[in-house]
């Protein structure tokens, strides 16, 4: 009779508790994400707290298995933003088609090939939308091992993730494309018709690798102000850097020729040199709001 009376009054209660959880919940949220914020992690030097994965490799199995929920939580995120995308990949694909003269311009040989190019394109336009997502998963795992200024810092730069890969995506298809493709397709006097595939994958390529290097001051800045990175350290290895971005040049483009190497080698020197003035510019903000030292 008990477990019936109570079992009753929960059903009789249901509706009230149900409200109660609707109404509370921003507030509860709002004072996880405040403590959540606030927390400061526990100091541990690096040596120590490898030891300690070696002699418990449980808790970095935790670890993991924290990474194995944000990473599929992200291949969610991506897939809402495919499908979110699907009804205008054909005017995106019209779009990236412009710097040719037109999807007039291209042809398509295999029978499979233009749903190949449908689903690239789509995949690279929800990459696009969800990037802030995905950098925020990134930021949500690593959050806890950050001290409380860092986590704020990181938290600050998710949103000019996409605008810096969109300014990437925007030089390269402004300024690269057409300065490439006319040499492309006349070199040696011989006109090119490309294959719808073979166009698309060239284009797609350097616009998400040019718009991933853009991320690249961002990163440093952060990490810098962070205290992870040191201006001094990219400003020595700067030909290291050089020969490194001379490999990512000729992986990004097809064709061996120098021209067209040089044209994506180019704004990413630029880019690495100036991420490290932001670098700089990230240790004077932190000597800004360090604390004084205490007297005596």
């Amino acid at each position: 009779m008990k477990g019936f009376l109570k079992g009753l009054w929960k059903v009789l209660t249901f509706p009230f508790r149900a409200l109660w959880w609707l109404v509370s919940l921003p507030f509860r949220a709002v004072s996880g994400a405040a403590h959540f914020m606030g927390q400061e992690p526990e100091e541990q030097p690096l040596t120590e707290a490898f030891s300690a994965s070696v002699r418990h490799p449980g808790a970095l199995l935790d670890h993991v298995e924290v990474l194995r929920k944000h990473i599929l939580r992200m291949v969610l995120a991506l897939a809402v933003g495919v499908a979110l995308c699907g009804s205008y990949t054909t005017r995106i694909i019209d779009t990236l088609a412009r710097p040719i003269g037109g999807i007039d311009k291209l042809q398509a040989i295999d029978v499979t090939e233009t749903v190949g190019v449908f689903m690239r394109v789509a995949l690279f336009g929800g990459f696009a939308l969800v990037l802030p997502y995905i950098a925020f998963e990134l930021w949500l795992f690593a959050a806890p091992g950050l001290h409380k200024r860092a986590r704020w810092m990181g938290l600050a730069g998710l949103p000019l993730t996409l605008i810096f890969f969109l300014g990437g995506v925007w030089f390269a298809y402004t300024y690269m494309l057409p300065t490439t493709l006319p040499f492309l397709l006349n070199f040696n006097g011989i006109q090119t018709i490309p294959r719808v595939s073979s166009y698309i994958n060239f284009v797609t390529n350097l616009l998400f690798w040019i718009g991933i290097f853009f991320e690249f001051p961002l990163l440093v800045y952060v990490l810098t102000f962070m205290g992870i990175l040191k201006p001094r350290l990219l400003a020595r290895g700067w030909r290291v850097a050089v020969v490194v971005i001379a490999v990512i040049a000729a992986m990004i483009t097809p064709t061996v020729d120098p021209v067209n190497m040089a044209l994506v080698m180019a704004p990413m020197i630029v880019l690495y040199f100036f991420s490290i003035l932001l670098s700089w510019l990230a240790v004077i903000g932190r000597r800004k709001k360090a604390p004084p030292p205490e007297a005596g």
